[in-house]
């Protein structure tokens, strides 16, 4: 395959697309169209389907490092450094930082990404994900037309490979389709049933023994085993049971004698997987120390460990391959889907991690499932996956991207955006499957009119198309067009009248991108218990997203809510800061400023006293609380107790010092009233100058001046110092009250307010 390749690599600049078995060697493919670019004194990008594999790619290409070529990694988990991104000969990104970096291309920071000269796609199949194949789909897209980089797009084996090369212009000399014959092992796969009962922890454990079942014929000959299961926490139980199950059936592990093995097993830092790995049984997850992670791999590479129960990240790229590869669970539970069947795709990567090139003759593979779906996928198995774009499902946002990033000006530029994807190339080969078919040009025209209708793009009599402020905070934040929508209705709202934390929560809690939540019987009960009868009229999958976020801000979220809290919160803290710059742009910085304290609150678990401390750097959830119990709560408070304070509060020496520096980076409020009168004559008027100072950091905030809780005015500025004319009237009321209030936007402090009372006589 690799020797087949090698011309249309080597010695031409078109793109290529190669389709291939997995373990077939199209890594060494990459590294070819790598090492061709860095030959020519350009730059590399590889484009790897998930996040940890990011990080593999950095160790393993150490020896580019050695070469004297730098890699560097760009994921959203790291700060980036520009410096380094821009002097970086290899670049590795997810498509999802990618399609970050390309939106922000004009900006200093990630302008390097339009210097790439060669775009390596590892797994291109990913088109076809639901959730992430439209997102590669329009940044590759938008990156060819940015800078027009050579695309070398390698992939699992797919049915329509030619589609593929039709999107990316690669000529059939460039194109190839490598069948099972071009795996170095040959498969045996297979599709088997269990008998299925009522409840579901009993059918998972059934799965088990038929997954053992399947396994034990090879871990009895020496050799390895795979299974897949649905989460981090499945792979830990079904190692725990497998080790007692292989025990119950005498099955000879090698790995129980060896006492190297049980020598270093004691430096894991996993205490379940530290007694698994001694019977030959381990697991492996993403939520593993990488120290942990890299020793599991290395044993399961050395035959020391004979059966590895896994998720399906070890799928997507990570060389392990077994003699024998079961997946156990067919259906997953997703925090925001409910359960989901896993994707084909998946289906198929995880297969195909079946055989061990130069030990194996035949590499055996299994789907265990329920009865009824036994002929869906054994069809999967015989026909493949033909690829589909997903862009259709999510048209009206991408559109709305390319419009708000200034890539589409007209209407022209809409039907040549929408020719460079593949939704495009597939509705004509296929259009029998796509809604549209050959009228995708109206389905384009429809869509557009629909985003004038809705205000998220202007257009003039000359068809020329611009983002308007809604539709650019839309695209800033990736969120439904419904989404933005509902946020810009509570901004409006807010500017009439007074927004409460109860109105942040509930309208992020009923974000269209939570309305697959499910919430489950036993969760229930817990929901009650945090909301009461708030929300009463909300979905149940809502009410769990509302009672997740309210526990949250209080730092105690029930255990029966906590497995999908963590990534119900991190969606939520995106959709909470997206709400934050909508209230800003539509409303003020005062109605921001509630919605900033909540997502402090919901993101470090922090009484609304307290929640202040959060805006000094260093100070997150735990030294929060902690100062909070000592009575600090507030950025003045910390300043007031000085480094002695701190130390008696808990705080080393060193945090203390370096923490009260950060306190003294944020604004001091002081209101001079000046000749402010006590008392006015009923019927009279006089003009007087309030002063509002800021002695401390700068910041931009909103000053508000109200009477007896009306608002007289308010003005939004970077705040150094103002002055305010206040206009005192003897009105009817027996006595004013003037309140200045002072709020900052971007910053999780309390509003500082002073009044002054006025008699009227």
């Amino acid at each position: 395959m690799q020797s087949e390749t090698l011309p249309a690599i080597l010695e031409r600049d078109d793109n290529v697309v190669v389709s291939a078995p997995t373990a077939s060697g199209k890594t060494a493919l990459a590294e070819l169209a790598i090492c061709k670019t860095l030959a020519a004194g350009g730059t590399a990008l590889f484009l790897a389907p998930l996040r940890a594999l990011t990080n593999e790619k950095e160790s393993e290409w150490e020896r580019f490092e050695e070469m004297g070529y730098s890699v560097y990694v760009v994921t959203g988990e790291r700060d980036l450094n520009t410096r380094r991104a821009e002097r970086a000969d290899i670049l590795v990104m997810t498509p999802e930082k990618t399609d970050s970096a390309t939106r922000k291309h004009d900006s200093a920071r990630y302008s390097f990404i339009t210097d790439v000269d060669c775009c390596v796609i590892d797994e291109v199949h990913l088109l076809d994900s639901d959730k992430r194949g439209a997102v590669l789909e329009v940044t590759i897209s938008r990156l060819r037309r940015l800078c027009e980089p050579r695309i070398v797009a390698l992939s699992a084996t797919m049915p329509n490979v030619e589609d593929i090369a039709d999107w990316l212009d690669a000529p059939d000399a460039c194109t190839f389709q490598f069948g099972d014959d071009y795996r170095p092992v040959p498969l045996h796969a297979s599709v088997e049933t269990y008998a299925t009962g009522e409840n579901a922890f009993q059918n998972k454990y059934r799965r088990l023994y038929r997954a053992l079942d399947l396994a034990q014929p090879h871990i009895e000959e020496d050799g390895q085993s795979l299974v897949f299961v649905a989460s981090r926490q499945d792979t830990v139980r079904a190692a725990k049971k497998a080790r007692d199950v292989l025990a119950e059936r005498d099955i000879d592990i090698g790995a129980r004698g060896d006492y190297d093995l049980h020598t270093d097993a004691q430096d894991l830092r996993n205490d379940t997987l530290r007694q698994s790995v001694v019977d030959g049984v381990a697991f492996h997850h993403a939520g593993l120390s990488r120290e942990d992670k890299n020793a599991v791999e290395a044993w399961f590479k050395e035959g020391k460990i004979q059966l590895l129960f896994s998720t399906s990240t070890l799928a997507w790229g990570v060389n392990l391959p077994a003699r024998c590869v079961v997946i156990r669970d067919t259906k997953l539970h997703d925090p925001l889907e409910g359960e989901v069947d896993m994707s084909p795709l998946d289906v198929l990567q995880m297969l195909g991690r079946a055989g061990r090139p130069g030990y194996d003759d035949k590499g055996y593979a299994h789907v265990v499932c329920e009865g009824r779906d036994a002929e869906k996928y054994r069809r999967l198995l015989r026909e493949g996956k033909e690829i589909e774009s997903r862009l259709a499902a999510e048209l009206d946002s991408h559109l709305n991207a390319e419009i708000a990033l200034g890539t589409i000006r007209d209407l022209d530029d809409v039907m040549e955006w929408l020719q460079t994807t593949f939704y495009y190339v597939r509705a004509q080969s296929a259009p029998d499957q796509y809604r549209f078919g050959g009228k995708l040009r109206e389905r384009v025209r429809e869509t557009l009119q629909d985003l004038v209708a809705s205000g998220f793009v202007e257009t003039d009599d000359e068809l020329r198309v611009e983002g308007t402020p809604l539709g650019r905070l839309a695209s800033k934040f990736y969120l439904r067009l419904d989404t933005a929508e509902g946020f810009k209705t509570l901004a409006d709202r807010a500017a009439e009248e007074t927004l409460s934390d109860a109105d942040v929560l509930e309208a992020v809690a009923t974000a269209g991108e939570f309305d697959s939540v499910s919430a489950r019987r036993d969760e229930r009960d817990a929901v009650r218990a945090v909301l009461g009868p708030d929300g009463d009229d909300l979905d149940p999958g809502n009410r769990k997203v509302l009672a997740i976020l309210r526990a949250s801000m209080d730092g105690n979220t029930p255990s029966e809510l906590r497995s999908d809290a963590w990534v119900i919160r991190q969606n939520a803290l995106r959709m909470v800061a997206a709400l934050r710059e909508f209230l800003d742009r539509f409303a003020g910085p005062y109605a921001a400023n509630v919605a900033c304290r909540v997502e402090a609150r919901v993101e470090n678990g922090i009484s609304a006293d307290a929640v202040g401390l959060t805006a000094i750097d260093g100070i997150g959830k735990g030294r929060g609380v902690k100062l909070a119990k000592e009575g600090l709560q507030t950025p003045a408070d910390v300043l007031a107790a000085g480094v002695d304070g701190l130390v008696d509060a808990g705080l080393s020496e060193g945090l203390a010092e370096r923490v009260i520096e950060q306190a003294r980076d944020l604004p001091v409020v002081e209101v001079e009233w000046s000749e402010f009168p006590d008392r006015i004559a009923h019927g009279t008027s006089e003009m007087h100058d309030v002063t509002v100072k800021n002695t401390g950091g700068g910041a931009r905030g909103e000053v508000r001046v109200t009477v007896n809780g009306v608002e007289m005015s308010s003005e939004s500025r970077y705040l150094g110092e103002a002055t305010v004319p206040v206009g005192v009237f003897g009105a009817d009321a027996d006595e004013l009250t003037f309140r200045v209030e002072v709020a900052f936007a971007e910053l999780p402090l309390l509003p500082e307010s002073e009044t002054r009372t006025v008699a009227v006589e």
